[in-house]
């Protein structure tokens, strides 16, 4: 039911009793005045406030003294006047839903009108305040907009407030960074005058902290030791306080846990997984790029894997600047501090290396170019030498001249006590990406319930498994190629078993071999001459072979599925070694393994079936079967919109289907992630894409994609498992919609699993 012109002038805090409002009257209190009416209606001391529509006010001013139009502006004036008190000064206040710049300042002790008929008298002072008021409604950004046929600008309300004898001062309901129960002053404020009684000014807190649920700013008086509200507005806080103030209410009995793990914003876990600047105020940018894995990083440039390394052998700090990273740079990624990147996007080797090891590393930075010949770099209109000091914000993708002070995390029990709330809450898993035991480690912390996807090809990154993968790669047959692969099943082996025995019994999904082999080939001339004397060919002959196997396309070549048909001897190698180390960790640890073997890349359900057969042989020959001690399943990555598509066929052949959502992304788009930075961000500003599709999962066409392929997989095979282990599975938004699909678990980087478990438990509750 609408209401009255005369129902919309009321006392949200009247002085002589508690506030009795219609569900109407309630809709249209907002801002500051829904913090009066909240802090009145629980029966603490508020000064007396009246608001009225602008709608109302237009009218008033219309109407001549002594209609009942007026006399009802009057009735609600006397809501602010104490029994057997004269008029008090008045406070007008404007109160908006959300903050607009240009609104009018506090207009304070204006004079009550002296006789009835100056009540709406536009030339006296409290007409001329409201009239102010509510013009300033019409500057700065619009808020209030023509909507279904109603013109909600005529709901905008001032509030008429009793001034007060004493002065007012501002308090804050908890600390901004710590999130302690307040009241606390404001930064920059001058301490706060001494409370006559310190338990009253803390329960004041504890009532309004209840009410808002968020750190709040708070205008009182204190009158005979108790505190008199007057205004309040809420203000931003540090995740850390966010985090300790959501314990603390529900320790209190304010909130539930479930209410708790609803009010975390899960984007703002990374500001307290990562360092953070500090002092970057004064301090403008020399680039910007793609901020592609969070958090902040001081060093010295270094080009190379091996000057990484001496930084971090004499304890210095260090950041890998380069063109793009490839397989041969990762004992330097993993020493460097950062890394900073003239190429590549949010699933470029650079950004999955550094999500995974927890490095900060800004991409994509185009005004990025090195002369590795002088070793200097310029960024934007500067140079550096090689030594030079830089900072890095992977979080902003902002670059700086010289070391900036960071924040280091601090990562406290609070977060542990919501995720554990947040996980009896949800019915998805959560797994991790890694490959390494040390990367596992750090991902169990963080609650992994498991391994998504171990990238088999992680594992040939030291020098010595690069040089005998090499000599596979240049090998003239298969007798050849047998040989150098032998070599890399005892490194394997042992990684496996480090992984088996880290995750005790938990499921490990291991990828078999799937970038293309260019990936492991020299690229520089230096690295060339080094791999063809490791292999004892000559440089001139190596050079050769390199230009007969160069592929236009081979991110679309022969990668994934293909190599492991047309080499089955890479897939001898890679399911000898999987087996090897399962059984040295059963027999070392007495740990059960559960083993879930990946087949990438796949378009058809013949290719699915090829490689299956091949497995079940080889487990035979090995004298392997499914026990208590060792379990084993084979599945499919999902990366092609084919396979999407022929989901029914393929799931016949499989356990389970785990989508990439990474290539499939760029699969469907046909757009290649690593240049997409070019454009993309053109892409948005005009409006033809909501989001970055390779950052938030693009729900009409990949996500379709996504849904047919599980409604076709289970429907051919009920017992089907179904994972997403693509970077959108540490995305809040992406994780939402995962949330509604039948899906078992996502697999995210490390140090995402604390996102994605909050995430899940927000979107399944």
């Amino acid at each position: 039911m609408s209401l009255t012109i005369s129902q919309q002038m009321f006392a949200i805090a009247p002085a002589n009793e508690r506030p009795l409002l219609s569900r109407e009257q309630e809709r249209l209190v907002v801002g500051k005045a829904a913090w009066v009416f909240a802090m009145a209606k629980s029966g603490q001391r508020v000064c007396p406030t009246i608001c009225i529509t602008r709608q109302a006010w237009e009218a008033v001013k219309e109407a001549k003294p002594g209609s009942s139009l007026h006399t009802s502006w009057i009735a609600a004036l006397f809501k602010l006047v104490p029994k057997g008190e004269e008029p008090p000064k008045l406070v007008v206040r404007t109160a908006a839903q959300t903050h607009m710049a240009g609104l009018a300042r506090v207009r304070g002790k204006v004079d009550a009108p002296k006789r009835e008929s100056e009540a709406a008298d536009p030339s006296k002072p409290l007409a001329r305040a409201i009239d102010r008021a509510f013009e300033s409604y019409l500057h700065g950004t619009p808020v209030w907009t023509i909507d279904t046929g109603r013109d909600l600008s005529k709901e905008q309300i001032v509030l008429v407030q009793a001034a007060t004898e004493q002065k007012p001062f501002s308090i804050l309901t908890r600390d901004l960074s710590t999130g302690e129960l307040g009241p606390v002053k404001l930064h920059g404020q001058s301490e706060l005058p001494q409370f006559a009684n310190p338990v009253t000014a803390r329960r004041f807190c504890r009532k309004m902290d209840g009410l808002a649920g968020a750190h709040m700013v708070c205008l009182v008086v204190e009158e005979n030791g108790e505190l008199v509200f007057l205004s309040a507005r809420p203000v931003q806080a540090s995740i850390s306080a966010n985090l300790e103030a959501a314990i603390d209410r529900v320790n209190s009995g304010d909130w539930t846990p479930r209410k708790a793990v609803s009010e975390i914003d899960p984007a703002q876990l990374p500001q307290i997984l990562h360092p953070r600047l500090t002092g970057k105020k004064r301090v403008a940018a020399l680039a910007n790029g793609l901020g592609v894995s969070p958090g902040a990083a001081s060093g010295a440039i270094v080009f190379s894997s091996e000057d990484a390394s001496r930084y971090r052998a004499r304890g210095k700090d260090c950041i890998l600047v380069s063109v793009e990273t490839g397989p041969s740079d990762i004992e330097g990624m993993q020493a460097a501090a950062g890394i900073l990147t003239a190429r590549g996007g949010i699933t470029s080797h650079a950004a999955v290396i550094a999500r995974v090891t927890g490095k900060p590393c800004v991409a994509s930075v185009r005004s990025l170019s090195i002369d590795p010949l002088h070793t200097k770099v310029s960024l934007g209109e500067r140079e550096f030498l090689a030594g030079a000091e830089i900072t890095i914000d992977g979080s902003t993708g902002e670059v700086y001249a010289g070391a900036l002070p960071l924040s280091q995390p601090k990562i406290g029990g609070a977060l542990s006590t919501l995720l554990d709330w947040a996980d009896g809450s949800r019915t998805i898993h959560v797994r991790t990406n890694v490959e390494t035991e040390e990367a596992a480690k750090i991902a169990l912390s963080f609650g992994a319930e498991g391994i998504g996807l171990a990238r088999s090809e992680h594992m040939f990154f030291s020098t010595e498994r690069m040089v005998a993968l090499r000599r596979m790669i240049f090998s003239q047959n298969d007798r050849d190629r047998k040989q150098a692969l032998d070599g890399l099943v005892e490194y394997q082996a042992d990684d496996y078993a480090r992984l088996f025995s880290t995750m005790e019994g938990l499921p490990i999904t291991v990828r078999l071999f799937d970038p293309p082999l260019h990936e492991f080939l020299p690229r520089s001339e230096e690295e060339l001459e080094d791999t063809a004397a490791s292999l004892g060919l000559e440089t001139e002959r190596l050079r050769n072979r390199l230009e007969r196997m160069a592929e236009v396309n081979p991110m679309l070549g022969h990668r994934g599925c293909r190599l492991a048909i047309s080499h089955p001897e890479i897939l001898d190698m890679q399911i000898r070694a999987l087996v090897a180390g399962a059984r040295a960790a059963i027999e070392a640890h007495d740990i059960p393994v559960n083993l879930e073997i990946m087949v990438p890349f796949v378009s058809s359900a013949r290719e699915v079936n090829w490689v299956r057969t091949k497995i079940l042989q080889l487990m035979e020959r090995l004298g392997v079967s499914q026990s208590e001690s060792f379990k084993f399943s084979i599945g499919t990555m999902i990366e092609l919109p084919r396979a999407a598509l022929r989901a029914y066929d393929i799931a016949k052949h499989v356990d389970f289907f785990s989508f990439g959502t990474n290539d499939l992304t760029q699969t469907t788009f046909g757009i290649s992630r690593d240049d997409a930075p070019a454009f993309l961000a053109t892409y948005q500003r005009r409006g033809l894409y909501d989001a970055d599709p390779f950052v938030t999962i693009d729900k009409k066409g990949v996500g379709e994609l996504i849904k047919i392929a599980i409604q076709r997989g289970k429907e051919a095979n009920p017992d089907l498992k179904i994972g997403i282990c693509g970077e959108h599975a540490g995305d809040p938004e992406s994780l939402k919609f995962f949330a509604g699909l039948n899906v078992d678990y996502v697999s995210c980087s490390p140090y995402r699993l604390p996102i994605a478990r909050l995430a899940l438990a927000q979107s399944q509750s």
